[in-house]
């Protein structure tokens, strides 16, 4: 396993950071071993929602896990408001770093991920590609 990591700043966008990381990177096999920070803005699609629903105060990230690669990223948040209420679900873009985001990032050369349609869930699901019939 490579361990990978990534300070965020403010102002950053968390989905497209990532993305864009893993992209630099060339990440074919990523997973999220750690993930805090802060969010002034937050983008979530919770389960079983078509659209997102976006929040315009201030969170703590308190977890953050998923796969990630140069194909895509799937990823779910955890966060908690100034009263330490939580929410979660699925993160979209719109997550917008207040102070910063520490992302530790594990890969594997043993297999990559790419995304592809599921007919059964209408969604692109995780496709796993293991050596060598990796592109």
């Amino acid at each position: 396993m490579k361990i990978l990591a990534i300070r965020l700043k403010p102002n950053e966008d968390l989905r497209q950071s990532l993305k864009n990381f893993a992209i630099e990177q060339n990440i074919q096999a990523g997973f999220i071993l750690s993930g805090i920070g802060s969010l002034k803005q937050a983008a979530i699609r919770f389960a079983n929602q078509d659209k997102s629903t976006t929040f315009d105060e201030k969170f703590e990230i308190l977890a953050l896990n998923g796969t990630l690669s140069n194909e895509g990223i799937h990823l779910h948040i955890a966060l908690a408001d100034q009263q330490g209420k939580t929410i979660g679900g699925h993160l979209v873009d719109g997550c917008i770093i207040y102070t910063t985001a520490e992302i530790v990032i594990g890969t594997t050369q043993e297999f990559c991920f790419g995304r592809s349609f599921d007919e059964q869930t209408g969604y692109q699901e995780l496709d796993i590609q293991y050596l060598p019939l990796c592109p």
